[in-house]
């Protein structure tokens, strides 16, 4: 019995997935996904980033938002056996996310990337409790 591969040929399988784009939910596939933990002295946000290189990973951190942004660019090209190019196609896109993070100490912040995995770890800023200052009413 033969198998109809014609889905996982790379011009028609894309073609199904590009058709079909309009008609499904955004892919999660497109979306940064996002782990932030809270703990007593920091925030630490995980993020997946496969295939992402650092160089084209974008943070900052201003007005109490983390800002984190995402470019891809790429192509696949598809030869057939005598090295002809059938196809090729081209990714190009971008994404970001933001979370508002109050109380941070913006000079200790520290990221790092790790096989496809982005750590950003956001110290909080301790708070100095002052003695009230008691004032007398004549």
């Amino acid at each position: 019995m033969r198998r109809n591969d014609w889905l996982d040929d790379p011009f028609f399988g894309d073609f199904g997935r590009r058709f079909f784009a309009d008609f499904a939910p955004a892919q999660a596939s497109q979306v940064l996904k996002t782990d932030i933990k809270e703990t007593d002295k920091s925030y630490i946000a995980k993020v997946d980033v496969p295939g992402i290189e650092k160089q084209d990973i974008q943070l900052n951190y201003q007005d109490n938002v983390l800002n984190i942004g995402v470019k891809k660019a790429g192509f696949d090209d598809h030869e057939d056996k005598d090295g002809n190019l059938l196809m090729s196609e081209r990714h190009y896109g971008s994404m970001s996310r933001s979370y508002r993070l109050p109380n941070v100490d913006e000079a200790n912040i520290k990221a790092s990337y790790d096989k496809g995995v982005l750590t950003i770890t956001l110290p909080k800023l301790t708070e100095v409790t002052q003695d009230p200052h008691h004032i007398e009413i004549n």
